[in-house]
Order: structure tokens, then C-alpha cells, then sequence
């Protein structure tokens, strides 16, 4: 694992539902991203823990969701006990969209910027029937089709934050 001190880290999450105290988390998705290169990552499962979070984020000095003050960094501290605004700054892109007149979903978002998806059509309720899928009937394709899922939200984060948070051209 790369370890870039300063590097900027993508997090999405997958889960089993919208209730951190009836659900569990089943995928984060990490993208680790610096000047000198970059990194993909997903904890799946049981491999999901405290202490892998924070290995997978080593070095990152700033995290960027998507409505993720809201949604995925509630569930990990909810779930694993793991507040990761204690050790990084955080960037909710969501809010970042908003600014630009960009409202709505990541997916939404994507669209409105031009963005193609291979996993076109699948949303958040695929990912929670994909997951039982994987479980339930030790289905390898459904896992693989949620994993990749979940890379495209993570890579597409990258995508969005570079055209968000990008400087404006200077007036002459």
C-alpha cells in the first residue's frame, strides 16, 4: 500500500440499508490520489474494521464524499466507532455541487456533467440486493458487479471534485 503523506483520499461506502443501527456497512470503496500517483482500495465484509480504514487512509490529509457529513461518515463512526473528522479535514462535495447549481445524487450530478457510467441504471437499492445476492447464494458475479459499482463512485468522486473545486480562469 502506497503511503503519500498530503495525498487527497475518495471514500464511498456501500451498506445494507439506510439505518446505521439495523444495518452494516458491506464495502468501502477508497480511491488515494497525489501528484505522484494513485491508489484503488475496497474493504469488503468481514475485512472492514478500524483499523484497516485508517490503513487504507494513511497519509491522507483531506477525505472527499458525496453527502457523505450526512450519510457515510456517520455510518463508520455509527458502526465502527471510527469519527474520521477526528484525523482528517473533510470535503462533502455535495455541498460543493450545490454551489455550482449542480443538485440532486452523484449519479444526478455525473449526468449533468457528461459523465458516462458502465454501470449505468444501478443505484443503491442494486447495491443492497447485490450484496444479499453475494451472501445468500455465494454469488461471485453479484460481488463484482457491487464492487465495480462502487470503484465508479469512488473514481467518478475524483472526476466531480476536480471540476467543483476547480479555480476559476483568472479576468484579464
Amino acid at each position: 500500500m502506497l503511503t503519500r503523506i498530503g495525498c487527497k483520499a475518495y471514500l464511498d461506502i456501500e451498506t445494507t440499508g439506510l439505518a446505521p443501527d439495523e444495518c452494516e456497512i458491506t464495502v468501502i470503496g477508497i480511491y488515494r490520489w497525489s501528484e505522484d500517483g494513485d491508489e484503488f482500495i475496497q474493504l469488503v465484509g468481514r475485512d472492514i474494521s478500524p483499523e484497516a480504514v485508517l490503513e487504507a487512509l494513511a497519509g491522507a490529509q483531506t477525505i472527499y464524499t458525496y453527502n457523505g457529513s450526512r450519510f457515510d461518515l456517520p455510518y463508520i463512526e455509527r458502526i465502527l466507532g471510527l469519527d474520521l473528522t477526528r484525523n482528517f479535514n473533510h470535503c462533502d462535495l455535495m455541498y460543493h455541487c450545490w454551489q455550482k447549481g449542480l443538485r440532486g445524487g452523484l449519479k444526478k450530478v455525473e449526468q449533468q456533467l457528461g459523465m458516462k457510467r458502465r454501470s449505468e441504471g444501478l443505484n443503491g437499492y442494486d447495491a443492497v440486493r447485490l450484496w444479499f445476492r453475494y451472501i445468500e447464494n455465494d454469488d461471485e458475479e453479484a460481488l463484482r458487479i457491487l464492487l465495480e459499482y462502487n470503484k465508479e463512485d469512488v473514481i467518478n468522486l475524483h472526476h466531480v471534485g476536480n471540476f467543483v473545486l476547480a479555480e476559476p480562469p483568472a479576468k484579464n
